[in-house]
């Protein structure tokens, strides 16, 4: 067990969890730049970024790299600076850091080692995508990115599509495209909201159904980074309109479907059989008689 009590002292060895803009360099709040100030060093994502960012408000102070490919190594060196007394700043490129982000393993070694993790609170994607994308706000899933496989992000998608909260989704602009088809297929046509360049002079704002997202893509270019935020399951009348995506199509087209998406011909056989309502006998036979 392990009690916290943030504001009992000047802490030292603590790591403080700060955000940072998400575009508008305005929304840095004034506690977020007093931490930034008052650290011995900053822990970032990219250390240009967060220059940019320093360098913007006059703050020297000394960076060092935490992501993805070195956080071990960097960790590592982190929690021996907490253990030294060091106060260190964590930040991510955009937003809350430890979102979607290698930062929440610094979090959990730091918290699991007994040194005081300190949120400063401040701007956040898809907290801001979902309050002004007029769908439900009482109950939501954050979903992060979807897998980049394939077979991944349909089991993804099969385990999220009858969560009756609004779902919220980050996605690259390379990927929202594909990202859209394949939630749609699984799901049906949900309302949905595109969210882009959030705080920054080209925010936009698109609300309507999947497949009319879908059309606004294929009519323009996708650019910046993208919340996408969905409508949570309904009900039975969903379930059917799931189903038609594969009416019109022969058993031998639909197990061909499936494996085309990257899952071996078995379970493409038995999603088939999951699909029609028939047996995984019929189906194989069928398949495999062309």
């Amino acid at each position: 067990m392990n009690v916290q009590s943030s504001f009992t002292e000047e802490l030292t060895g603590a790591l403080y969890l700060v955000a940072t803009p998400i575009g508008n360099l305005d929304d840095m709040t004034v506690r977020c730049l007093e931490t930034l100030r008052m650290v011995d060093v900053i822990a970032c994502e990219d250390t240009r970024q967060t220059r940019k960012l320093l360098n913007h408000f006059q703050i020297e102070k000394r960076t060092v790299s935490y992501h993805e490919h070195n956080k071990e190594a960097s960790g590592h060196g982190l929690l021996q600076w907490l253990a030294e007394g060091k106060r260190i700043a964590l930040v991510s490129d955009a937003g809350l850091p430890a979102i979607s982000d290698p930062g929440a393993d610094l979090v959990r070694d730091a918290a699991a080692a007994g040194y005081p993790v300190i949120p400063v609170p401040g701007a956040n994607a898809g907290l801001t995508a979902l309050i002004a994308s007029g769908l439900p706000t009482d109950r939501f899933v954050f979903c992060g990115f979807l897998g980049r496989e394939n077979k991944e992000r349909r089991e993804e998608l099969e385990r999220l599509k009858r969560y009756p909260e609004t779902l919220i989704f980050y996605e690259a602009p390379h990927r929202i495209s594909k990202t859209l088809a394949a939630i749609r297929e699984s799901w049906g046509n949900r309302r949905a909201v595109l969210a882009r360049e959030l705080t920054k002079r080209y925010e936009e704002f698109v609300r309507g159904t999947l497949d009319e997202l879908i059309e606004w893509l294929a009519n323009g270019e996708a650019r910046g980074e993208f919340c996408l935020i969905v409508e949570g399951y309904t009900g039975v009348a969903e379930d059917a309109e799931e189903g038609l995506w594969w009416q019109e199509l022969g058993v031998v087209a639909h197990v061909d479907h499936y494996i085309a998406e990257g899952i071996s011909k078995k379970d493409a056989i038995k999603q088939v059989a999951q699909d029609r309502g028939v047996s995984k006998r019929d189906v194989y036979n069928e398949y495999h008689q062309e």
